[in-house]
C-alpha cells in the first residue's frame, strides 16, 4: 500500500473519501501536457462544434462541457437521428445523472456495445468529469458516426490505476491507448498492404478487434433496419446464411423472394445451400436465375 500520489496531496479528505472501495484510472499530470493529447482534444472540440454549429452550441472544454449530458444529447440527435424524451437542461446533479443514464443507454446501443460493463465510460465517470472516460466515449463516437474524420494517431497516456481505502491508495501505472498507432515507415506499409486483411485483423489486440466488431455490427444493423431485422450476435446469426443473403440483397439493391430459400433452416444441408446462394448473389449484379 502506498501513500497518496502527488496528484492527491492537499486534496480535501472528503473528496478522497468519495472514492473509497473503488478502482479508478487517473491520467498522470505529465501526460496531460502531451502535445498529442492536446491535439486530440482540440480535434474533438472542433468536431463537436462543427457538428452542432447549426444549433449554436459551442464547446470550449471537454472536461467542463460534456458532463451534464446536454452536448451528448444533441450529438446523438444530430449524428444518429435519435430523439430522446429528456429535459433539455438538467440543473441538479440527480437530474443530470438520470439524463445521462438515458443518453448513454441509447449511445451504447448505437455504438454496438451490448454489455455496458465492458465499456471504458459510465454515467458516473462522465458525470464526474473524468477526462479519460470522456475521451474514450468521444473517440468511439467519431469512429462510429464519422469514420472519415482523421484523429491524431498513436495517442497514449500514462495512467495510474487507483484503489482507495482508509489506509491509503494502492496504485499501479499503465499505458492507456486512446487512438491507434500509425505506420511510420514505407516498409511497414508495404508489408501491411501485402498481408491478407483477415490476417491483419487477427493480429490486433482484443480491444481493437472488439472495436471493429462493433463497427461492423452497427453497419449491418443500419442496412437491415429497413427489413425490421437486428443483429446482436454475428457469430450465431450469420451461421445459417439467412442474414448474409438478405444483407447482400440490401447492399446490391435486390431482394431474393422468400420462396426461393428456407428462411428458417434447420439442418446443415439447408444452411450450406443458403451460403452457396449468398455466394452466387455476391458474384453478380443480381440474384441467380
Amino acid at each position: 500500500m502506498e501513500d497518496f500520489p502527488d496528484m492527491y496531496q492537499g486534496k480535501d479528505p472528503e473528496d478522497i473519501e468519495s472514492f473509497q472501495g473503488e478502482r479508478r484510472k487517473v491520467i498522470q499530470p505529465t501526460s496531460l501536457k502531451d502535445p498529442k493529447l492536446e491535439k486530440l482534444k482540440t480535434v474533438l472540440v472542433d468536431w463537436i462544434n462543427s457538428t452542432l454549429k447549426e444549433e449554436h452550441i459551442v464547446v470550449r472544454s471537454l472536461e467542463e462541457d460534456i458532463f451534464d449530458g446536454l452536448i451528448l444529447h444533441h450529438l446523438l440527435g444530430r449524428l444518429a437521428g435519435v430523439l430522446l424524451s429528456v429535459e433539455e437542461i438538467a440543473v441538479t446533479s440527480a437530474a443530470q445523472t438520470r439524463k445521462l443514464e438515458v443518453i448513454l443507454e441509447a449511445l451504447n446501443e448505437k455504438l454496438g456495445l451490448q454489455d455496458s460493463s465492458l465499456s471504458r465510460w459510465s454515467v458516473k465517470l462522465i458525470h464526474n468529469k473524468d477526462l479519460l472516460a470522456t475521451l474514450h466515449l468521444l473517440v468511439a463516437m467519431v469512429r462510429c458516426f464519422q469514420p472519415n474524420l482523421e484523429l491524431p494517431p498513436n495517442v497514449r497516456v500514462e495512467v495510474v490505476l487507483l484503489e482507495v481505502n482508509r489506509s491509503g491508495i494502492k496504485s499501479e501505472k499503465e499505458i492507456e491507448i486512446l487512438t491507434d498507432e500509425s505506420d511510420s515507415t514505407t516498409d511497414s506499409l508495404s508489408s501491411s498492404d501485402s498481408e491478407d486483411p483477415i490476417e491483419q485483423l487477427l493480429k490486433l489486440e482484443p480491444h481493437k478487434i472488439n472495436t471493429v466488431k462493433r463497427a461492423i455490427l452497427h453497419f449491418v444493423n443500419k442496412k437491415m433496419s429497413t427489413l425490421g431485422l437486428q443483429v446482436t450476435d454475428m457469430e450465431k446469426q450469420f451461421s445459417d446464411g439467412v442474414i448474409l443473403l438478405l444483407l447482400i440483397g440490401q447492399l446490391e439493391g435486390f431482394f431474393v423472394p422468400l420462396y426461393d430459400f428456407n428462411i428458417t433452416p434447420i439442418n446443415t444441408t439447408e444452411m450450406l445451400t443458403l451460403s452457396g446462394l449468398a455466394a452466387e448473389c455476391d458474384r453478380g449484379p443480381g440474384p441467380p436465375e
